[in-house]
C-alpha cells in the first residue's frame, strides 16, 4: 500500500512552508483528518496497521483525541478489540473519560496517525497505564520522527516519512520569501 499516495489523493499531503507545533519549519505537512474523511482511505490504512498489530492480540486499542479516535476505532474493529481514546486534561496530560472501561491487567496497543516526537501517544499510554493496563505495542500510520521514539515496546508504522525541518533562523523557505502557514 502506498500510504503517501493515499494522503496525496485526499489532499492531505500538503507542500509549501509550514510552522509545525514543535516551532520548526517544514516544506511538508500531513493532515490526517483530510485523509480520514474518506472512509475507504481510513479503513484501508487502519486495516493495514491492524495487520502489523495483530500478533499482539490486545484487549483494547487506544489513541489520543482527536487524531487517534477514528484510527483507533477502525484498528480495534479490525482486531476484534474495544476502542478507547484519551483526551487532554488541561494540565498537559491525558485522561480516559469515566465510563470507558479499563480493567487492571488488560493489555492494549496505542495508535496514532502521525508520530513526530511521540509525545501525544506517550501521554495516552500513561493514561491507560494509570488504570492498570499493560502496553503491548505502539502503531502509527506515519512515522515522521527524526529518530523513532522509544516506548519500551515494539513500535510499528506503515511508512517512515521524514521531511526536512528547519529552525526559523536557518529556514531557506523564509529566506526565499515563501509565505509561512501555521498548522
Amino acid at each position: 500500500m502506498d500510504v503517501l499516495e493515499r494522503y496525496r489523493a485526499a489532499g492531505a499531503l500538503l507542500e509549501g512552508h509550514f510552522l509545525l507545533k514543535s516551532g520548526l519549519h517544514s516544506p511538508y505537512f500531513l493532515q490526517s483528518a483530510a485523509v480520514f474523511q474518506y472512509p475507504e482511505h481510513a479503513r484501508a490504512l487502519a486495516e493495514a496497521l491492524a495487520e502489523k498489530l495483530r500478533p499482539f492480540a490486545p484487549d483494547f486499542v487506544i489513541g489520543p483525541a482527536i487524531g487517534g479516535v477514528v484510527l483507533g476505532y477502525l484498528v480495534a474493529e479490525a482486531l476484534g478489540a474495544r476502542a478507547l481514546f484519551a483526551e487532554k486534561d488541561g494540565a498537559g496530560g491525558m485522561f480516559i473519560r469515566p465510563g470507558l472501561v479499563v480493567e487492571p491487567g488488560e493489555r492494549f496497543v496505542a495508535v496514532e496517525d502521525v508520530v513526530t516526537t511521540g509525545g501525544s501517544v506517550q501521554k495516552t499510554i500513561e493514561a491507560a497505564r494509570a488504570r492498570g493496563a499493560e502496553l503491548l505495542a505502539v502503531g502509527a500510520v506515519v512515522d515522521r520522527s527524526p529518530t523513532p521514539p522509544e516506548f519500551g515496546v515494539p513500535f510499528v508504522s506503515l511508512v517512515r516519512f521524514v521531511p526536512e525541518t528547519y529552525a526559523p533562523e536557518a529556514c531557506p523557505l523564509c529566506r526565499a520569501g515563501v509565505p509561512l502557514r501555521r498548522v
